[in-house]
Protein backbone atom coordinates (compact mmCIF):
# COMPACT_ATOMS: atom_id res chain seq x y z
CA UNK A 1 0.00 0.00 0.00
CA UNK A 2 1.30 3.43 -1.01
CA UNK A 3 0.39 6.60 1.33
CA UNK A 4 0.18 9.88 -0.23
CA UNK A 5 0.38 12.85 1.60
CA UNK A 6 -0.86 15.87 0.05
CA UNK A 7 1.70 18.89 -1.30
CA UNK A 8 -0.60 21.03 1.41
CA UNK A 9 -0.19 18.89 4.55
CA UNK A 10 4.14 18.50 3.45
CA UNK A 11 4.37 22.34 3.24
CA UNK A 12 1.84 23.09 6.68
CA UNK A 13 4.66 21.12 8.48
CA UNK A 14 7.38 23.26 7.33
CA UNK A 15 9.39 19.85 6.77
CA UNK A 16 10.65 18.03 3.95
CA UNK A 17 9.23 15.20 3.02
CA UNK A 18 12.42 12.65 4.04
CA UNK A 19 11.71 15.45 7.43
CA UNK A 20 7.87 14.21 8.05
CA UNK A 21 8.94 10.80 7.37
CA UNK A 22 11.18 10.41 9.65
CA UNK A 23 8.96 12.13 11.99
CA UNK A 24 6.20 9.55 11.15
CA UNK A 25 8.29 6.48 11.85
CA UNK A 26 9.20 8.10 14.90
CA UNK A 27 5.98 8.25 16.32
CA UNK A 28 5.23 4.81 15.34
CA UNK A 29 8.19 3.65 16.96
CA UNK A 30 7.50 5.72 19.79
CA UNK A 31 3.86 4.22 20.68
CA UNK A 32 5.13 0.84 19.88
CA UNK A 33 3.24 0.16 16.33
CA UNK A 34 7.05 -0.90 14.73
CA UNK A 35 9.95 -1.96 16.02
CA UNK A 36 13.06 -0.77 15.80
CA UNK A 37 14.16 -3.15 12.85
CA UNK A 38 11.13 -1.83 10.96
CA UNK A 39 11.39 1.90 11.46
CA UNK A 40 14.94 1.64 10.57
CA UNK A 41 14.41 -0.68 7.15
CA UNK A 42 11.31 2.28 6.27
CA UNK A 43 14.24 5.32 6.48
CA UNK A 44 16.43 3.10 4.85
CA UNK A 45 19.18 3.42 7.61
CA UNK A 46 21.31 0.73 9.94
CA UNK A 47 19.82 -0.06 12.96
CA UNK A 48 22.85 1.84 14.71
CA UNK A 49 21.68 5.29 13.26
CA UNK A 50 18.17 4.96 14.29
CA UNK A 51 19.29 4.14 17.80
CA UNK A 52 21.08 7.10 17.18
CA UNK A 53 18.75 9.39 16.16
CA UNK A 54 16.14 8.63 18.88
CA UNK A 55 18.82 8.62 21.35
CA UNK A 56 19.30 12.12 20.15
CA UNK A 57 15.75 12.78 20.58
CA UNK A 58 15.46 11.28 24.39
CA UNK A 59 13.11 8.42 22.93
CA UNK A 60 13.49 5.22 25.12
CA UNK A 61 14.05 1.96 23.48
CA UNK A 62 11.41 -0.55 23.76
CA UNK A 63 13.70 -3.93 23.59
CA UNK A 64 12.01 -7.40 24.01
CA UNK A 65 12.65 -10.52 23.47
CA UNK A 66 11.25 -11.09 20.39
CA UNK A 67 13.73 -7.95 18.96
CA UNK A 68 16.48 -9.96 20.73
CA UNK A 69 16.01 -13.14 18.90
CA UNK A 70 15.80 -11.02 15.75
CA UNK A 71 19.06 -9.22 16.90
CA UNK A 72 20.78 -12.28 17.27
CA UNK A 73 19.58 -14.21 14.09
CA UNK A 74 20.86 -11.13 12.20
CA UNK A 75 24.45 -11.22 14.02
CA UNK A 76 24.27 -15.10 13.18
CA UNK A 77 23.53 -14.26 9.35
CA UNK A 78 26.08 -11.62 9.39
CA UNK A 79 28.79 -13.78 10.86
CA UNK A 80 29.49 -12.08 14.29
Amino acid sequence: MTLLISDQIVQASGLSEDELLVEIVMMLFQQEKISLGKASELLGIHRMQFQKLISDRRICVHYDVAEFQEDLKTLQTEGW
